[in-house]
């Protein structure tokens, strides 16, 4: 094994603890890690990181589940739309999409510089989403859940795409569309959230599975250290403020999303 897969490797243990420790972000590093660090293709890297962040969450998400920190039917109201839309995308909306997209001032943008760049997009919404000041949220579930279920069902759709296209479990989006939809406790939003990425990103990697050839081996190992770093930061959180780690977390990913749009445009070997 030489030094850049170990580095590789490592980066998969702080995806799993970032999604232990904040239960979300550990998802966007998955696939800049994939491609940058391991040189795998962007479009193949979208279909491990949809297994890696799905087959990770779905770990966590049974420590929440256990404390009782789950709300399955919120989960459920989210999740159906977003299952559809994830799916279709991986299935017949990803393979279809032309090697090259358009040319812009002589600079070729190509599927693999458009996914990445779309990737970095999505990484700047998500970093900003984690800087900036929370307001208090409910931290008991007061009385019967009130659902409102066409926003909920047509963000679940929005995030299943986003998924399906860049192989993010959106958990940015997903948590607060819980705390603010479906009125959750942000503990309970937390755990819920992790089901949600977990079952939505492992039905669209069954939509890449008659598409691609997938390295086993290499997932599967990749996929256990990340598991082991998502119980080590469950472990960490009780001894690490949740709200600062998310903020420091929030400028990294905003560092990230600018280096990849940089290299994408201007410095593309």
């Amino acid at each position: 094994m030489n030094s850049t897969e170990v580095l590789g490797f490592s980066a998969s243990i702080l995806i799993g603890i970032s999604l232990g420790l904040i239960g979300g972000g550990g998802s966007i590093l998955t696939l800049p890690v994939l491609v940058y660090v391991m040189g795998i293709n962007p479009v193949l890297s979208t279909a491990y990181s949809l297994f890696v962040v799905g087959t990770t969450s779905l770990a966590g998400s049974f420590n929440f589940m256990r404390k009782g920190l789950v709300n399955y039917k919120a989960a459920l109201v989210f999740a159906i739309p977003s299952f559809v839309a994830v799916f279709l995308t991986r299935k017949y909306f990803v393979p279809i999409i032309p090697d090259s997209l358009f040319t812009l001032g002589g600079l070729e943008v190509t599927k693999n510089m458009g996914i990445m760049l779309f990737f970095a997009l999505v990484m700047l919404a998500s970093s900003y989403s984690m800087i900036k000041e929370n307001k208090s949220e409910p931290e008991e579930a007061r009385g019967e859940l009130e659902f409102n279920y066409p926003l909920i069902g047509l963000e679940g759709g929005v995030v299943g795409m986003l998924t399906g296209i860049v192989g993010a479990g959106g958990g940015f989006l997903i948590i607060p569309a819980l705390v603010l939809l479906a009125k959750l406790p942000m503990k309970m939003a937390v755990g819920t959230s992790l089901l949600v990425i977990a079952a939505k990103s492992l039905i669209g990697f069954a939509g890449d599975i008659s598409n691609t050839t997938i390295d086993w081996t290499f997932l599967l190992e990749f996929t256990s250290l990340s598991i082991v770093g998502i119980f080590l930061g469950s472990f960490l959180a009780k001894f690490i403020s949740g709200e600062k780690l998310k903020k420091f977390f929030g400028w990294f990913v905003l560092v990230m999303g600018i280096y990849i749009i940089s290299k994408e445009i201007f410095f593309k070997s």
